[in-house]
């Protein structure tokens, strides 16, 4: 996802050779992939796609490890089948081609995907995790509907206008401090809303030296450097999740 005052694309990174553990299921009017829990125990996480898609490669890679630590994961496509950005598409086009998929209008996709997983995974404890656009919808997600128990925005944008810092229920902001996307002045601003206005537990974290897509976009050998910090990233991630879930 792109700053909204200079939108542009990010790079998809390493994109990854990787099948899935799961299938793809409809829910109501949207298509999902979904990987069962190995172990019921009635918790689930929502997973939401950046702006590649939902059949992204790496997003899938994420959901399947997360399922790994008891939880069944879903991955819609919260573009409801509009088609995903395309990394070879003339960025020029970029501004026009987001005005159709406002991270913010997904109540719809939400409440479908919600339903789904109590009436047919039993699910009684839900999170979410969002990676870019999808960080972005995790933020609105976790201002509107309480019974997400716990939220992950991964390196999601920041839009500073008022009521966007009353959380409903624990959330962790994960940060890269190169991310041209998204400045550290943001970042920073974030951290002193949160700090004035949220009364649930939250954490804004910035990771040092990483860039933007870190930890769902590189491949965990691409750099001796960078994996201790991928690393980190997704075993806070899951703390997270497994602390408030």
């Amino acid at each position: 996802m792109a700053n909204e005052a200079n939108p542009c694309p990010c790079d998809i990174g390493h994109k990854l050779e990787y099948g899935g553990m799961g299938q793809e299921v409809q829910v109501e009017h949207i298509k999902a992939y979904i990987t069962r829990s190995p172990v019921d125990e009635g918790k689930a996480v929502i997973i939401i796609q950046d702006i590649f898609g939902w059949q992204l490669p790496n997003t899938r890679y994420m959901a399947d490890m997360i399922a790994g630590n008891r939880y069944t994961t879903i991955v819609p496509d919260f573009f409801v089948g509009r088609e995903p950005w395309d990394p070879a598409a003339d960025w020029s086009t970029f501004p026009e081609w987001i005005k159709s998929r406002n991270p913010r209008e997904v109540n719809r996709e939400v409440e479908a995907v919600l339903r789904y997983l109590k009436q047919q995974c039993h699910a009684q404890k839900i999170g979410i995790v969002g990676f870019c656009w999808g960080g972005a919808a995790v933020h609105h997600v976790m201002l509107t509907y309480p019974e997400v128990r716990a939220g992950v925005s991964v390196y999601g944008i920041i839009r500073d206008t008022e009521g966007i810092y009353n959380l409903k229920n624990p959330t962790l902001f994960i940060f890269a401090e190169n991310d041209t996307v998204i400045p550290l002045e943001q970042v920073s601003v974030l951290t002193q809303k949160l700090k004035k206005h949220c009364i649930v537990n939250y954490q804004v974290k910035t990771f040092s030296g990483q860039t933007h897509g870190f930890v769902h976009r590189k491949r965990e050998d691409c750099s001796p450097a960078d994996k201790p910090y991928i690393e980190e990233a997704r075993r806070n991630l899951i703390e997270w999740l497994n602390k408030f879930i």
